[in-house]
């Protein structure tokens, strides 16, 4: 082995074959073997020639296991490939399937924080007194007007049914507004929409708190509604 280049083993191998092709091709009459075909690699021949005879074969060995060699290295990048892509997709849907138990858990705790807020608003609704259970009287403090308030009032709504009265009418059940008329806490306008909540309207702030939650509740959906409305435009 030692008069072949390593390069001479690569040729050799390669090339062998292609001769010994190209000399059949011409002694069986095949058109195709051309003779400049032969003479092309009749060069590249004498170099397995020059190997001794002994050694022609492990060149051809050595050859055949280089292209193994090759063959199996390929295949392990395919095989490698193949993994990583696997891989990925099962990356891709273990994310989505998480994905969608996040949602789901958000969805689940939204239905539920939901369900609670209706039923502490179902449980303020059956508390609160209507304004013909409290007796008439002759006059209010702001103090009564307030307690009474409270127990009209959803809880969860009193601070912004509060905050709007604050700012119309402090808590005076007979305050009226000289240029348009407005009249009460909640000052309705005109004083005389309150005779739908009760003919003594005038004097019963009772009345005029049955008729400015109500009105709060259908135009703005409920006091704190009408509140944000109020905080933008100053009325409401």
């Amino acid at each position: 082995m030692s008069r072949i280049s390593v390069r001479g083993f690569a040729v050799a191998s390669a090339t062998a074959v292609t001769t010994v092709g190209a000399v059949v091709g011409v002694a069986a009459g095949n058109p195709q073997a051309a003779p400049e075909k032969f003479e092309a690699t009749a060069a590249d021949a004498t170099l397995l020639a020059d190997i001794p005879a002994g050694e022609q074969a492990q060149v051809q060995v050595a050859s055949l296991t280089q292209q193994a060699e090759a063959q199996a290295a390929a295949a392990d990048t395919a095989a490698q490939q193949s993994a990583w892509e696997a891989a990925r997709l099962q990356a891709a849907k273990d994310a989505e399937a998480k994905k969608a138990a996040a949602e789901k858990e958000k969805a689940e705790k939204e239905k539920a924080e939901k369900e609670r807020e209706e039923a502490r608003e179902r449980a303020d609704r059956d508390a609160v007194r209507d304004a013909s259970s409290f007796a008439a009287q002759s006059s209010y403090s702001v103090a009564e007007v307030q307690a009474m308030a409270r127990q009209m009032v959803p809880g969860g709504q009193f601070q912004c049914f509060s905050n709007i009265v604050d700012h119309e009418s402090t808590w005076n059940y007979r305050a009226q507004n000289p240029s348009s008329g407005a009249y009460g806490l909640v000052q309705a306008l005109p004083g005389s929409k309150m005779a739908s909540a009760g003919a003594d309207w005038r004097t019963n702030p009772a009345t005029q708190i049955k008729w400015g939650l109500n009105y709060m509740n259908e135009r703005y959906g409920s006091p704190c509604g009408a509140w944000s409305f109020w905080q933008a435009n100053h009325w409401y």
